[in-house]
């Protein structure tokens, strides 16, 4: 095959393949970043302390995540019939893959969450503030490095996602693969298709430390307590007098 049959075959995949990786990112990251947090709030000593709630949640998020990702997209053919229409294409490709990446994400969010000072909670719920204003002013901003890598980090595994997802017709690259490079023995569009996927993913990794290096410079340089002292003149109580890394 040449080049100039290669081309237009390429670009279309790659298209497919962004607009899957887009799509289910998105998905992800506004259903996890909740659900994560509230593995935070509901477990022990947390805000919204509910144990039978905890637990429910953490049992379904560990079962859907034990599961391979080829079984998941055949166990959820049904729901994606349901959703979409049909089990075939890169719409319906992007049903399984949210799911998957759901609880990933979630798990990172609650890993990242669970890493902010205790210490400006509590001067947080001194000053007045609720449940909301605590995650919105403390557990967003000051976990936000750390969530910027989890997002990159999901999003190399839906790139991953998606080459698999080829196997049941879902477009993309990994379509592309196993109809050319595997059934057809065409080896060049195989390492063609492998050197894409291996540069996206090196240029999402790039993008996603770069996010988080540049959070952190500017952690470090405006300081935990300033920042704090910034965020909560705008809580009820005025500025906070507790230190923000006392932890009770």
């Amino acid at each position: 095959m040449t080049w100039s049959e290669m081309q237009p075959l390429l670009s279309q995949a790659c298209w497919d393949t962004l607009y899957m990786v887009g799509w289910s990112t998105l998905i992800a990251v506004v259903v996890g970043l909740p659900l994560g947090i509230l593995l935070v709030l509901t477990d022990r000593g947390g805000l919204l302390h509910n144990a039978v709630l905890n637990k429910v949640i953490g049992q379904v998020v560990n079962i859907v995540r034990s599961m391979p990702f080829i079984i998941l997209m055949v166990a959820l053919m049904s729901f994606t019939r349901w959703i979409v229409g049909t089990t075939i294409g890169r719409d319906a490709a992007i049903v399984p893959l949210a799911v998957g990446a759901i609880p990933f994400f979630a798990r990172l969010v609650e890993t990242s969450v669970r890493e902010v000072d205790g210490g400006l909670v509590e001067a947080v719920q001194s000053m007045g503030g609720n449940t909301w204003t605590v995650v919105r002013k403390v557990l967003v901003p000051e976990s936000l490095p750390s969530l910027i890598s989890a997002t990159t980090t999901t999003v190399v595994a839906i790139i991953g996602y998606t080459a698999m997802a080829g196997t049941v017709g879902a477009g993309g690259l990994g379509d592309l693969a196993i109809r050319y490079g595997y059934q057809r023995f065409e080896s060049q569009m195989m390492w063609i298709i492998v050197a894409i996927l291996a540069v996206a993913i090196a240029v999402v990794q790039f993008a996603g430390d770069s996010g988080a290096r540049v959070l952190h410079r500017r952690a470090g340089k405006g300081g935990e307590p300033f920042r704090f002292r910034k965020r909560a003149a705008f809580l009820p109580g005025g500025p906070v007098t507790a230190t923000p890394g006392k932890t009770g």
